[in-house]
């Protein structure tokens, strides 16, 4: 508890000591001088005393513990007045300094026996675990001499996770059957895939390799075959969490990106009725096998939402070699990282790894400022050698990523913000043509 004298009291003190100097020069005032600072020590004490015996109000702190990264939550601070005497006081809610607030501190008023709500708003700048460690109330004394501080220490943990406001949006237009608008790509087949669907009749555009003749004989008409793409497969990402994954872009790391791509691609090849795992490699190393239904996406949340970028370098081979004993079974890994030249002999050990038993495709993400210096107007020196430098690095990034692909890799070079829609449009690509 501290206190610290109020306006009043302050107020007071110049009063009684302009009081003391005006008796400097009238010896008559000096006895109105002395009986009142007597009296306001005696009050400012008394006051303080009777401060010190009132009970903390009482506070109950409602809000969402799973927050989402960098959208505004709403918190509602319900506060009681326990005592015989008013409340006056600032209440001020210790969130987790790292996070963006509005609304605070709140001033309150509440009679003996009242309650009242506060709202006030967080905004998240990153994933992970957070606390709020109680809430502090500046208190009015009784006399309105002092302010004294007070807290209550009550701590909650907050989860933030990526932005599931975003991805919830991806899941509506999935659920309704409307992937196109946010672009992803499904064409129409018909009777093509690996897995029988049903019999139905010949439509034109049917191969002849369709056409049940059994059926046909027994109905006395053309009868097809229709497939279906093949269910229960398995979906395997490989996230890089080192440091090329702390770059930023508008504000959003790619990290960031990757992890919603991760969730919204997971989301849709679990309605597809396959099965979803990842690993994490580059200073971080978690593992989460394959799994199916659709609440495997609380699962990935939860074993996701903490996981930040670190200043590791990432080992690709090694993470190779672990997801090769951990990963018997056949799978599409889609290995998610930000390369540089010095890592592409790394990558590609690690593919040619990866390629003796699964199909792999690598999303390696750029900067968008790299696709802004190509686009960018040439008119100096400096200019125009930095658009070449541009040029000869994204020259042998794309000679690289050549490489990958003759050694059977799959290759998405994008920004991070294409990422999840390409990784969808790639996932319904593979399983079109039967390649997993």
């Amino acid at each position: 508890m501290r206190f610290t004298p109020a306006s009043r009291l302050v107020a007071l003190a110049v009063l009684w000591t302009a009081l003391g100097a005006g008796a400097a020069f009238l010896p008559e005032l000096v006895v109105v001088w002395q009986g009142g600072g007597v009296m306001l020590g005696a009050a400012a004490l008394a006051d303080a005393l009777r401060q010190r015996r009132r009970p903390t109000p009482q506070v109950t702190r409602r809000l969402n513990r799973n927050l989402p990264v960098g959208a505004w939550s709403t918190v509602t601070l319900e506060v009681r007045n326990g005592d015989t005497l008013p409340l006056a006081c600032e209440v001020h809610d210790l969130h987790p300094v790292e996070f963006e607030v509005r609304g605070q501190p709140a001033g309150l008023a509440l009679v003996p026996g009242q309650w009242a709500e506060l709202r006030y708003q967080l905004r998240p700048p990153t994933r992970g675990a957070f606390h709020a460690t109680g809430t502090e109330f500046l208190i009015r004394s009784p006399w309105g001499l002092w302010r004294e501080r007070r807290g209550d220490g009550s701590t909650q943990t907050l989860r933030v996770y990526p932005n599931f406001a975003e991805i919830a949006h991806y899941t509506l237009l999935a659920t309704d059957n409307r992937l196109s608008q946010m672009g992803v790509r499904r064409r129409q087949r018909r009777g093509e895939g690996s897995d029988f669907h049903q019999l139905r009749e010949y439509r034109v555009g049917d191969t002849l390799r369709q056409i049940d003749w059994k059926a046909t004989s027994r109905y006395r008409k053309l009868i097809s075959r229709e497939y279906q793409d093949e269910r229960d497969q398995q979906i395997l990402f490989m996230v890089d969490c080192g440091r090329r994954m702390r770059h930023a872009d508008a504000g959003r790391v790619h990290l960031d990106e990757a992890l919603n791509a991760v969730l919204l691609l997971s989301y849709v090849a679990l309605r597809q009725g396959d099965a979803v795992g990842f690993m994490t490699f580059g200073g971080v190393r978690r593992w989460f096998a394959p799994r199916k239904g659709q609440h495997v996406v609380n699962g990935l949340l939860n074993a996701t939402y903490d996981l930040q970028s670190t200043t590791d370098a990432a080992d690709y081979r090694a993470a190779a070699s672990e997801l090769l004993a951990r990963q018997r079974r056949r799978a599409l890994v889609v290995l998610i990282t930000n390369t540089r030249d010095e890592d592409q002999a790394d990558l590609e050990a690690a593919v040619k790894l990866l390629r003796t038993r699964h199909l792999v495709l690598v999303a390696d993400l750029r900067e968008s400022l790299l696709d802004e210096l190509v686009a960018a107007q040439v008119n100096t020196l400096d200019q125009a050698l930095q658009f070449h430098a541009t040029e000869d690095y994204l020259a042998r990034r794309r000679h690289s990523h050549e490489r990958l692909s003759y050694h059977g890799a799959r290759l998405l070079d994008l920004r991070p913000a294409q990422l999840p829609v390409a990784l969808v449009n790639q996932y319904f690509a593979i399983k079109r043509g039967g390649a997993l």
